[in-house]
């Protein structure tokens, strides 16, 4: 009886081994399959993706690892459990490197030139609920053509490395998964940046990429290391960039920036305290220069933030609300900037003589609301027009050039950014530039009269220079960003625009005392005319 139920036994066992190994061939001919259809067609459907998934998740295999291999697809599941501490896939050999301890969940294996890394969180959740098993999957593609998005993206050694757990989406990791890429190719000219398919995105149903919850990393100029905060399939998007900005300005630029819009902050809350203490002497000038103020200092907030928030561990939507919320301070700052241009037209042009009704207020309306109202459009026609947008900063090594990025929340659309930002820059400016010219023209002529006295017509001039080129000429520099200009534009346009509000403060203090020195002369004048026999 015993052996009959030896027998019996090694009879099951034969018929699972059977079976398993007819599933394991199932799936390599279907990964065949995928192969060959990719090979006659451009397009590919994630359908066939999916299934894979589904066929790897429900397989069953001895042991912990199923490696299954055709020659452009790679695919590698493994069996985990709660006590997980951590997998790496690196190398080049397909060869295990055990561990003393847990070796059924951490090990090193060869994955071509590439390395993922999952931290150990990344069971957390799912061990909640106590499942009997957890199962990780990993897929990579070589010659990953079909992973094309709108704009047929150049990715990093044409290669896409996907994972996922059969518990369900992982997102949100405290400790993020690291996924290497090694290349051996020139890199200049090129932005980097580290994205993941993104299904359904930028309103197209195959979907695109999107950096979101990744962070682009070089460690050496043959390394770009991504590191992101959930589970999918990842890559290297190679853009043009003509113009990039050396890592070794990035440090002395960040703290010009700093230094300068603290400074800035604190000028510009001075002049608004200042305003509001004394305002009752205020006229409508007046009141349109603390309109300016305000929008700087809403600038300088916004700016500052921007770094902080583009981080992985603040969520998407909070840098989606400071990107748009920068790009309104900067939209309604250069609109008071052309605003200012205006009035300075109406006090020439009417000889110090004019009255708007409720003119203040027509201009507040203009200086807030149309900013508001661009902005609104376009995150109701693109939702996805703002978030983190990345920075190129590119190092100089002996071997070669190599890249890294910095975030910040800023216009990620290109039409956006060349509409709303530089357009509306150069309008602005272009109109500032015009009166100045127009102003200097006019008061050059008003000198030449024998009723405008030659000292008050210098001092207009210095008033017009010292207004007019504080409120917009400077930020024309935005449009030298190229060739031998590059470097000096960086360093001028960082230090004028950063100082911006200090500037401001230095002109409402000028004017301010002007005001009370004529103030004061006309007491004095008025007195003696009173005490005069």
């Amino acid at each position: 009886m015993d052996h009959c139920g030896t027998l019996f036994l090694c009879l099951c066992l034969l018929t699972l081994q059977n079976a398993t190994a007819e599933t394991w061939k199932e799936l390599l001919s279907y990964m065949e399959n995928m192969q060959v259809s990719r090979a006659r067609s451009s397009s590919f459907s994630f359908r066939q993706l999916h299934q894979l998934e589904q066929m790897l998740l429900n397989t069953s295999f001895p042991g912990y690892n199923l490696t299954l291999q055709t020659p452009t697809i790679q695919s590698l599941a493994f069996k985990l459990s709660c006590d997980f501490s951590g997998l790496s896939l690196s190398s080049a050999t397909l060869k295990r490197v055990p561990q003393a301890r847990g070796q059924h969940a951490r090990g090193q294996y060869a994955w071509g030139q590439h390395a993922m890394q999952f931290p150990a969180e990344l069971t957390r959740d799912a061990c909640k609920t106590q499942p009997r098993e957890l199962r990780l999957i990993c897929i990579y593609f070589s010659n990953a053509h079909f992973f094309k998005d709108e704009n047929n993206s150049s990715l990093l050694n044409n290669y896409v490395l996907g994972a996922q757990l059969s518990h369900g989406h992982v997102n949100n990791l405290r400790d993020p998964v690291n996924i290497s890429f090694w290349h051996n190719q020139s890199l200049e000219g090129y932005t980097l940046s580290c994205v993941f398919w993104k299904e359904g995105a930028r309103k197209q149903p195959w979907g695109g990429w999107s950096p979101e919850g990744c962070r682009t990393e070089q460690p050496s100029h043959s390394q770009v290391l991504c590191r992101c905060n959930h589970l999918t399939y990842f890559a290297v998007l190679m853009q043009l960039s003509p113009a990039l900005v050396p890592a070794e300005l990035l440090a002395p630029l960040t703290y010009i920036s700093l230094v300068g819009c603290s400074i800035s902050i604190v000028a510009s809350l001075i002049t608004v305290l200042l305003h509001f203490h004394s305002r009752k002497q205020s006229d409508s000038l007046t009141r349109i220069h603390m309109n300016l103020h305000a929008s700087v200092l809403l600038l300088n907030i916004a700016f500052l933030l921007s770094p902080a928030f583009a981080m992985s561990p603040v969520p998407q939507s909070a840098c989606t609300a400071l990107a748009a919320a920068l790009h309104y301070a900067l939209l309604s700052c250069l609109t008071w900037m052309a605003i200012e241009g205006f009035n300075l037209y109406l006090l020439l042009g009417r000889v110090y003589n004019i009255y708007i009704r409720r003119y203040v207020l027509k201009l507040g309306v203009l200086g807030w609301g149309v900013p508001a109202l661009l902005v609104l459009l376009s995150l109701s026609v693109k939702s996805s027009a703002y978030g983190p947008h990345t920075i190129p900063v590119f190092n100089s090594w002996e071997n070669g050039t190599g890249f890294r990025n910095m975030s910040i929340c800023w216009v990620r659309s290109p039409v956006v950014h060349s509409v709303l930002v530089m357009g509306y820059g150069g309008l602005t400016s272009l109109f500032n530039l015009v009166v100045l010219a127009w102003a200097l023209w006019t008061l050059r002529r008003l000198r030449v009269r024998a009723d405008a006295p030659n000292a008050r017509a210098c001092r207009d001039t210095v008033t017009v220079l010292g207004l007019t080129v504080l409120l917009g000429t400077t930020w024309a520099l935005a449009f030298f960003s190229f060739g031998v200009f590059l470097l000096p534009q960086l360093f001028l346009f960082t230090i004028l625009n950063s100082l911006y509000g200090f500037f401001l403060f230095l002109w409402f203090c000028s004017q301010r005392c002007r005001s009370e020195a004529e103030a004061k002369a006309q007491v004095e004048a008025f007195s003696s005319s009173q005490t005069a026999p």
